[in-house]
């Protein structure tokens, strides 16, 4: 779970979250560490080499939800992020997509643990891995670079699985972001 959870969804505050993201500064070495709530660990910020991730918002839980009420959260997710996305072309022009999804086949055993050697023996770069880690799995909405100092940004909702809540998340980094290799299987 994140800081965001029952947090309702607003445009103008998901485009200043954005906006400060890519205004604060990115280490420029260093480990991927993610940050929580002190008290209760809930998600606010992922921090490594040249990146963020945070979260923009959360939908309510869905662990007893019936199908219906799972279309509906996904309905609504999807409608925030075009929302979103919508805005942010109209201030950088028009987004690319990039997929984080790929990286789950490159795992040796389909487990959700990002820390596993991958089949073809390549681990994916810090900031995949870091979406991975916060089960950001919806692929991203890119634009850049968008500031002087050429930085990149993008968003993307998902969830890690059937019955947890959806997480809107965005991410700002100084190098581009672009879809890792499939495995070599593929």
């Amino acid at each position: 779970m994140s800081a965001r959870a029952g947090e309702t969804f607003g445009i103008a505050r998901a485009v200043a979250d954005v906006e400060a993201l890519l205004a604060a500064p990115l280490p420029a070495a260093g480990p991927t560490v993610a940050e929580g709530e002190p008290g209760t660990g809930e998600w606010t910020m992922t921090v490594g080499e040249g990146f963020r991730i945070a979260p923009l918002w959360e939908s309510g839980s869905l662990d007893e939800a019936d199908g219906a009420e799972w279309d509906e959260a996904e309905e609504a997710a999807e409608a925030h992020l075009a929302s979103l996305v919508e805005e942010l072309d109209g201030r950088w022009g028009a987004h690319r997509q990039v997929a984080v999804h790929v990286l789950l086949l490159r795992q040796e055993d389909g487990s959700e643990t990002s820390s596993l050697p991958r089949q073809d023996g390549e681990a994916a770069p810090p900031l995949f891995e870091a979406l991975l880690d916060e089960d950001c799995y919806g692929d991203l909405s890119v634009w850049g670079p968008v500031s002087a100092q050429g930085r990149w940004v993008g968003v993307s909702v998902g969830r890690s699985d059937g019955d947890a809540p959806l997480v809107m998340a965005a991410v700002v980094s100084d190098r581009p972001i672009v879809a890792p290799a499939p495995p070599s299987w593929m």
